[in-house]
């Protein structure tokens, strides 16, 4: 969490403590009696992550985030009554502002059109596109809104990441000495590896490089596994009947390799054998399933499931 006030960022230090827990040094720890009195005293408390560790928006994101395939987060900000946290200011990400308690005036200044000063109420959802420049105050309750930030993957970056291989194969041979003296010793030199990236860059092919790219997407997600300590309890009492949940906001995409099924999950892969791609299927179409609904013989579905819920696709449904 952050503590904002008046437009500035108040010192971390001024409301965290230390502190020994079995012999090791913990800092950063919030101070709760020293965060209240800064919001009584008109401070902004900013709930960074939520993300991370608050389940509805932990499922939320995760949804999104397939939806339109760039990284999202969520932050909360806590606004006294008739105080304003930040000054005005852009962020470099798109964000939707979900109003959830309070109203907040908003001042915004779009980059082509007048300046807009819309007042949002619980319910009330607003885009700012990436560069709006903004600034929110609570009004005569308090106020608290979520902002959903979306990091926007962009072409320069997919280019640069294509080209990045294409970088690696020059040799790491030190440049040679002299060469301020006599530069077009140089120039020659980069023109012929220049010339040799030029040659391999006709050979790529994008369909590879976007294979590759979701790829990178589907196994870099922060993992998600609410519950994950009782479904691991729960392994060995799955039988066909246990009902059994996708669980929200996680991939399930199918990547075959020759006889091996590749299953991207969002922060990790499984390799299996490729017979199991109809019952994956199913998994990857059913919000809901019980292991005997898979197209296994009784041994192989259960080892299935129970091996979908350790890896955190599955969840057991509470009271199956």
């Amino acid at each position: 969490m952050r503590l904002v006030r008046d437009g500035s960022m108040l010192p971390e230090k001024g409301y965290t403590r230390h502190a020994t827990i079995t012999g090791r040094q913990l800092t950063g720890l919030v101070d709760a009696r020293t965060a209240v009195d800064e919001f009584r005293r008109g401070a902004t408390v900013v709930f960074q992550g939520l993300h991370r560790s608050f389940p509805p928006l932990v499922e939320l994101i995760g949804e999104l985030e397939l939806e339109l395939g760039h990284p999202c987060q969520a932050n909360a900000y806590l606004t006294p009554p008739g105080t304003q946290g930040f000054a005005v200011h852009a962020d470099t990400h798109d964000v939707f502002v979900l109003q959830t308690a309070g109203t907040k005036q908003w001042e915004l200044h779009p980059i082509d059109g007048d300046a807009e000063a819309p007042l949002l109420e619980p319910g009330h959802v607003m885009y700012l596109p990436t560069g709006t420049p903004h600034a929110a105050r609570a009004q005569d309750t308090v106020s608290l809104h979520i902002t959903i930030g979306i990091n926007q993957l962009t072409w320069r970056g997919l280019v640069e990441r294509a080209l990045a291989s294409l970088a690696s194969e020059v040799p790491a041979d030190h440049l040679p000495a002299g060469y301020l003296d006599d530069p077009h010793v140089l120039a020659h030199q980069l023109g012929r590896h220049l010339s040799d990236v030029a040659d391999r860059l006709r050979g790529i092919d994008p369909d590879v490089e976007v294979q590759r790219e979701v790829r990178r997407f589907l196994t870099s997600r922060p993992p998600r596994l609410e519950g994950a300590l009782v479904d691991v309890l729960a392994l060995d009492a799955i039988d066909d009947d246990t009902v059994l949940r996708r669980r929200p906001g996680h991939a399930c995409v199918l990547v075959d390799r020759e006889d091996r099924l590749e299953v991207l999950l969002g922060d990790r892969t499984l390799d299996v054998p490729a017979r199991l791609r109809p019952a994956l299927e199913l998994v990857r179409g059913s919000d809901e399933l019980r292991p005997r609904d898979l197209p296994l013989d009784g041994q192989s579905r259960l080892v299935l499931a129970r091996r979908l819920v350790r890896e955190g696709l599955l969840t057991v449904r509470p009271g199956s």
